[in-house]
């Protein structure tokens, strides 16, 4: 039977962190990937792209770790790290070991996808809630700007124009609603963000599939009673065996 708990929609204000820092760790893990990569491949022919690229698989751990912690501490949505145990020894398997384990190449297709993914979050986002808190406070801004009045689409082509406390309450009334709108989009964005997240850096379904038929692990208790068993049923029958003879 499953027993895990399918995590909550995360907060306002976890949500929000996550989805303003996204662009620059994304654009950060974009140019840190390709260009370790693209520079390490080619050199590696003649060695010299070696370290390049054995930074760019510690590298592209480490900000998988990264996004772990951020996803976990701000979003709530735990991410374990499903990594191939390393060789105890040999510097060399250690690091083949890395580069064919797959779960390397899922955090790296999540890493490059956070560019695009930050730039779509960061965008609805600002864009939205600068809507929506703009027309909530239209009514106190107004006199502010030139002319004393906000015309939209501008001043030489007037659709709508706001020049008084009236005309302006509409437009924060919207701005309102707007809000009332923002609050969800965000922490749903959020959620998506982090489902993303745990389904590439995460176990794979496979993975998780073979975990769940492996035999459960025995407790240190459980090993040591099963090992005991022998033992004692030995002992009896030994003590059978010399009342016997004694008889």
């Amino acid at each position: 039977m499953d027993t895990r708990v399918a995590p909550g929609t995360p907060g306002l204000s976890g949500s929000s962190a996550v989805l303003v820092s996204s662009l620059p760790l994304g654009i950060f893990s974009f140019v840190f990937l390709v260009t370790t990569f693209a520079v390490g491949l080619p050199l590696s022919l003649v060695w010299l792209g070696i370290p390049v690229l054995m930074a760019f698989l510690a590298g592209s751990r480490g900000l998988a770790d990264l996004e772990r912690i951020r996803v976990r501490a701000w979003l709530g949505r735990p991410v374990p790290r499903p990594y191939r145990p390393l060789p105890t020894t040999g510097f060399r398997a250690r690091w083949l070991t890395r580069a064919r384990d797959a779960q390397t190449w899922r955090d790296v297709t999540y890493l490059v996808l956070l560019l695009p993914l930050g730039v779509v979050e960061f965008t609805v986002m600002v864009t939205f809630w600068a809507l929506a808190l703009g027309l909530v406070a239209l009514p106190v801004y107004y006199r502010f700007l030139p002319d004393g009045l906000y015309a939209f689409p501008g001043h030489d082509v007037r659709w709508i124009v706001v020049d008084s406390v009236p005309t302006a309450l509409p437009w924060a009334v919207l701005g309102v609603l707007l809000v009332c709108l923002a609050v969800p989009l965000t922490r749903g964005v959020g959620a998506g963000h982090a489902r993303l997240a745990a389904a590439l850096l995460g176990p794979s379904p496979r993975r998780e599939r073979a975990a769940e038929a492996a035999p459960p692990v025995p407790t240190s208790r459980e090993a040591a009673s099963r090992d005991r068993a022998p033992t004692d049923a030995a002992s009896g029958d030994a003590a059978g065996s010399t009342s016997t003879v004694a008889g």
